[in-house]
């Protein structure tokens, strides 16, 4: 076991060395040479200091994006072979004969393991984004962000592992089935509930102030035919500087929501072009799409999980000291291969919400025919989350379910509005 152990966290360090050099000294962002000059090149927009920044920043933010997938399959790994995940069994077991019960003190300790172990990426990222100005929380209020996220993942998980691991007890080849049939209710069930419960728990919201924009977007929102009587501001200037609005929800729960970061930085141009941007994607249906194609995947990603798991324990029972795929102990191979398993396919996800936010960004051309107000957007964008304008090609590839500013500007400049 200690070998495996070393031969792991070896292969995890010398990947992270061929991260580092890739992203730090052979990876380029640079624009081509003809569009320099351009509304495309930063250097048109962003002053010497902010390239600088904006380069170094997105460096780390990318060396830690690819640090930290790899980081929790070790995790997962090291808890299987190491017999951590069989003592937390043999704990829950100890605690109580009710399964439900056996769940919820399993899956506690498994999550307060893994929040310590992931903490540190946690805090790095932190103290960078305080470092490069992005954050403007506290030690105290990130710290009770993370407090919060801990309880909120819990619960959910809870939720999820408990039904599964009925499911697997009671159908021992088939689970996958009821488990995927089931998934969709839920899914949904959360994307209804997110906007009224779990949202509130991080952020303050309230009517938007500025009932003068507020008539303006309720306005593209009536032509748009999103059930939206208000506009929401959220109180992020105490968080970030980052600027976001969104359209979130389902049904009579859909809701407008406004950083107030955005409405400090932004013009109402500006503004009207995101919240267009927004909006289509309630007209494209992309939140349809999205739950059939993430319905799909599910499905296929959980016979995958279930072949793989059955044949994992079987050829390595005593090496991850699990004896059956419905045991608690076998849940870090579970999570194991489901994180494999979106990483790999994250490539076509990526490349799909690439698509579907160029149809937002047409659609809101088409609405504001304002193609000032939208290059103005993407270029105070890049400033303010000190982003790369054409980021290297494994940062685009695994990372960006944006399409980058370079090419976002130039469909915008390339978009022929109808006079």
């Amino acid at each position: 076991m200690k070998k495996w152990a070393l031969r792991a966290i070896g292969v995890y360090i010398l990947f992270g060395i061929l991260m580092y050099v890739y992203l730090f000294h052979i990876a380029s962002s640079t624009i081509p040479h003809s569009l320099k000059g351009t509304s495309m090149d930063p250097a048109t927009f962003l002053t010497k200091r902010q390239l600088v920044l904006s380069q170094d920043y997105s460096r780390i933010r990318n060396l830690l994006f690819f640090l930290s997938t790899p980081y929790e399959w070790l995790f997962y790994f090291l808890i299987l072979i190491l017999g951590c995940s069989r003592a937390f069994e043999k704990w829950a077991v100890n605690t109580s004969r009710f399964q439900v019960i056996q769940s919820a003190v399993y899956l506690f300790w498994l999550s307060l393991v893994s929040f310590i172990a992931t903490y540190p990426f946690g805090y790095v990222s932190y103290r960078f984004s305080k470092a490069y100005q992005m954050s403007n929380q506290t030690f105290g209020e990130w710290m009770k962000d993370q407090v919060i996220d801990f309880w909120v993942n819990y619960l959910l998980m809870f939720i999820v592992v408990a039904v599964l691991y009925g499911l697997m007890r009671k159908f021992k080849k088939r689970w996958w089935l009821p488990a995927w049939l089931l998934s969709i209710p839920f899914t949904i069930t959360v994307m209804f509930v997110q906007p009224v419960v779990i949202d509130p728990l991080y952020n303050h919201f309230y009517p938007l102030q500025d009932k003068a924009l507020e008539t303006k977007i309720l306005a593209l929102a009536n032509k748009a035919h999103i059930p939206a009587n208000h506009v929401y501001e959220v109180d992020m200037s105490s968080k970030t500087n980052s600027l976001n609005a969104y359209v979130t929800g389902i049904g009579s729960n859909a809701r407008i929501v406004l950083w107030d970061t955005t409405l400090k930085q932004l013009n109402d141009r500006e503004i009207l072009f995101i919240m267009a941007h927004e909006m289509g994607h309630y007209v494209e249906h992309h939140i349809y799409y999205g739950l059939a194609g993430y319905s799909l995947l599910t499905l296929l990603g959980l016979w995958l999980t279930a072949n793989i798991m059955r044949w994992t324990i079987q050829k390595n029972n005593g090496r991850f000291k699990v004896s059956e795929v419905s045991n608690l102990s076998s849940l870090p191979l579970f999570l194991l291969i489901t994180s494999v398993l979106l990483f790999a396919v994250s490539p076509i996800t990526n490349g799909v919400s690439r698509y579907e936010e160029t149809r937002a960004d047409s659609y809101a051309l088409k609405t504001t025919h304002d193609k000032k107000a939208a290059v103005q957007t993407f270029q105070d964008l890049t400033r303010s989350g000190l982003s790369q304008v054409n980021p290297p090609f494994l940062v685009k590839f695994f990372r960006y379910d944006h399409p980058t500013m370079l090419d976002r500007i130039h469909m915008v400049e390339q978009y022929p509005l109808k006079k």
